[in-house]
């Protein structure tokens, strides 16, 4: 479904945005902008993300990509506009009560703890660890042990569960700061260049983690880079100047002049 479509799906059944984000959409947005000092770097009609969709947004610089997701999380409060989440408006919840709500995000670097070791960082990212490991030093039940050897596993990092953090290749990086996000179950991932820095072989199976957890979530991929776009396979939102270019797969847009214009390049 284009755009347009879902502006005139929308269109009719507005007001009761429920009914939609029940049978749909995970994640919907309408007339949603973003202004900074004059300069608008959102500037969405209407957009949505259906339940365990992987899609993915592309655009140049300064196209309003990261802006999008902190207009999402709750991280930035928009000028104008609406954000639907499983049908709620989400639109002025305080980051922490969205991300209670099961939106996850991992940023473009990898927010790990290099002095600890990669299950620590595990441990540390359970559900309500911060607050109850301060007061109550209680240890990891053996669910959650199991739990974390699971994902771990699932991420190539199980044998790599004492080595601090540190000395991870920044692809491991990656791949335990989304541990450490899939970890609470969330059901929105917004995923922030994952590919960046990469090396061939950290990319391909960064693409094949992702495949594999669209399963089970719901996922937005931020990426620049073109080939591991095309080895997710996925649906891709072109973002230019904060408006919606255009979607489609990505022999549909290497194949529009506008996209080729604004950002693939000849």
């Amino acid at each position: 479904m284009n755009t347009t479509e879902l502006i005139a799906e929308y269109r009719e059944f507005s007001p009761r945005i429920n009914r939609i984000g029940a049978r749909d959409f995970l994640l919907f947005v309408e007339d949603l902008t973003a202004v900074f000092d004059g300069f608008k770097a959102v500037d969405i009609d209407a957009w949505g993300v259906k339940r365990n969709e992987l899609r993915v947004v592309i655009g140049p610089n300064g196209a309003g990509k990261t802006t999008l997701c902190d207009l999402v999380s709750g991280k930035t409060r928009p000028t104008t506009g609406t954000v639907f989440f499983e049908g709620d408006d989400i639109t002025h919840a305080l980051e922490a009560d969205i991300a209670l709500r099961g939106i996850g995000r991992k940023f473009q670097t990898p927010r790990v703890y290099d002095s600890l070791t990669t299950f620590e960082n595990m441990e540390l990212a359970l559900p309500g660890s911060r607050q109850v490991r301060k007061f109550f030093r209680r240890s990891v039940r053996r669910d959650e042990c199991d739990n974390i050897l699971q994902i771990l596993e699932r991420v190539r990092l199980k044998d790599d569960r004492h080595t601090e953090a540190k000395h991870l290749s920044h692809g491991q990086r990656q791949w335990l700061a989304i541990s450490m996000l899939i970890l609470s179950s969330p059901k929105l991932l917004l995923v922030d260049e994952p590919a960046a820095g990469l090396t061939d072989l950290e990319t391909e199976l960064t693409a094949e983690l992702l495949l594999e957890l669209k399963d089970e979530h719901t996922i937005i991929v931020i990426e620049h880079d073109m080939d591991f776009v095309r080895q997710l396979d996925s649906k891709v939102t072109v973002l230019n100047e904060g408006r919606i270019l255009a979607e489609g797969d990505m022999g549909e847009l290497t194949a529009n002049e506008e996209v080729i214009e604004a950002y693939l390049g000849r």
